[in-house]
């Protein structure tokens, strides 16, 4: 058993803690928010093993892991990875959850020990996600990476690891391809909000949700596979990307954005909407989990 330290217990660091405690480990928890303990605590169904400090030089002092979750503004990484630094024994990895932040940059606050700070990006809620983007920066040490993959698998994990760094990783950036042509639909009046929802939900999200996107695409090729697929599909995709939408995200466009939602949303709330989406991720990735096949 190990003690990792969650600095940063909102929505992700309280998954993570959740995750850290069903897997046997000791968690030391900080985060500067009035009343943040409280809020973590109810969110836990077993706080036994959770200790919550005030400072995060003490958190990390304790830990044998450190995950850290502040928010995506490098001044502010910057300070805490300093206190991180000063404070976490010299062979303590000091990963990151940040969303598209460049590990380079956060390793600027760590004078001591940059070759020890690397990205660990979840998928939230990081507790169901397998996924884990494990990101090195221009310092970080191979085996940092290597431990850093190898305490996520131990979790139930899918890590992935990046070869170097990029904005956004790899998955944030293939989403963002996604809502650039689904916001550019919505802001010219070709679909609805909902029908985008409903287009990618009912169609292709559902294979994606089995297989990735190479590997649909080889299926969809017949005993050909992905080369029948990339002789006979790959000009017309390529003039799609061509005619692909750029845009904007004006003032006016996200208020027609977040009124489609609201519109698609009906009334339902927000906690139910969660509790569905949980129910049938947990049932999916039991499905997922007895299909050996499955890569």
């Amino acid at each position: 058993m190990s003690t990792v330290a969650v600095v940063g217990t909102g929505v992700i660091g309280a998954s993570w803690a959740g995750l850290f405690l069903a897997h046997g480990h000791d968690v030391v928890a900080t985060d500067p928010a009035p009343g943040a303990e409280e809020r973590l605590r109810d969110a836990l169904e077993d706080t036994d093993r959770l200790r919550f400090v005030a400072d995060a030089g003490e958190a990390a002092a304790a830990a044998d892991f450190v995950q850290e979750n502040g928010p995506e503004r490098e001044d502010v990484k910057h300070a805490l990875f300093a206190v991180l630094d000063e404070a976490a024994r010299p062979d303590v990895i000091l990963a990151s959850s940040s969303s598209g932040l460049l590990p380079s940059v956060i390793a600027r606050g760590c004078p001591r020990h940059p070759e020890r700070v690397v990205i660990g990006h979840p998928f939230n809620p990081p507790h169901l996600i397998p996924l884990v983007e494990v990101v090195p920066g221009r310092e970080t040490a191979p085996e940092v990476v290597d431990r850093a993959v190898a305490f996520y698998t131990s979790l139930g994990k899918r890590p992935i690891r990046l070869s170097r760094e990029v904005p956004g990783h790899v998955a944030n950036r293939l989403q963002a391809a996604l809502w650039q042509e689904a916001y550019s639909l919505v802001e010219r009046g070709i679909a609805t909000v909902a029908d985008i929802d409903t287009a990618i939900a009912y169609g292709p999200g559902l294979r994606w949700a089995v297989l990735g996107p190479f590997l649909n695409q080889h299926l969809s090729g017949g005993a050909g596979g992905l080369a029948h697929v990339l002789a006979h599909l790959g000009p017309p995709t390529e003039e799609w990307w061509r005619d692909l939408g750029r845009v904007h995200l004006t003032p006016e466009l996200a208020e027609t954005l977040v009124a489609g939602v609201d519109a698609e949303l009906g009334g339902i709330g927000d906690d139910q909407l969660v509790a569905a989406r949980d129910a049938v991720l947990n049932r999916l990735l039991a499905a997922k989990a007895a299909q050996p096949d499955l890569p």
